[in-house]
């Protein structure tokens, strides 16, 4: 049977919207995350940590997803179990809404600079969780963030959502305009993976027949 061809703008008329919704809690966060992978990048984020808030809005800018996540945690100790939840919730939401998988591209990749700082991430919807950073931030903090937090988020993610990511920040001095760029090429190569292939709809990218 040949693969059926559509117009390059057109995806397909049966498919769901891709939206879901999860919600997750513990004795140390309650997290609500809602995921459109259809969106326009509206966002609405609630986490207590400013500088957080701000990393999740490019990945729905950038990405062109709408992101609702409300989430309260036990910031008193540290941020560590809120950032780290949020990325485990929204890895079961994508997971949850980018369904079989079927017409999508899988793969994506993304390069963004700003001023000084350049990065790269690749990310593959393998059904495989691997998660390869380096990021030699240069500062422990950005506002109220530990930046080691980055990869705990990452991390979650990557486990839940069951993907491969790669990311490497390339060039960089300050501490801001690196993150900034990560979650920017994280968004952007998200974007390219979840995006329907024209000339694949309703099949998946896979020689295995599943993923």
């Amino acid at each position: 049977m040949s693969t059926p061809h559509y117009p390059l703008t057109e995806v397909p008329a049966a498919a769901a919207p891709r939206i879901a919704e999860v919600s997750r809690n513990t004795a140390e966060t309650k997290i609500r995350v809602r995921v459109n992978l259809d969106g326009t990048g509206v966002s609405r984020l609630s986490t207590g940590i400013g500088f957080f808030d701000h990393m999740l809005d490019q990945i729905a800018r950038h990405g062109l997803i709408d992101l609702d996540i409300e989430a309260e945690g036990d910031l008193h100790i540290d941020g560590h179990h809120t950032v780290e939840d949020v990325g485990i919730t929204l890895g079961q939401a994508f997971a949850k809404a980018v369904g079989d998988k079927k017409g999508i591209r899988r793969y994506g990749h993304a390069y963004v600079p700003l001023d000084e700082a350049l990065s790269r991430v690749v990310i593959d919807f393998s059904g495989r969780p691997q998660l390869e950073m380096d990021v030699p931030f240069k500062s422990g903090m950005i506002g109220a963030f530990d930046t080691q937090l980055t990869h705990e988020f990452f991390q979650g993610f990557v486990n839940h959502a069951l993907v491969t990511l790669h990311i490497d920040n390339l060039k960089g001095e300050n501490a801001h305009h690196q993150a900034e760029t990560v979650f920017k090429a994280f968004a952007r190569a998200l974007r390219a993976a979840i995006e329907f292939d024209p000339r694949a709809l309703g099949v998946i990218p896979s020689t295995k027949g599943t993923l």
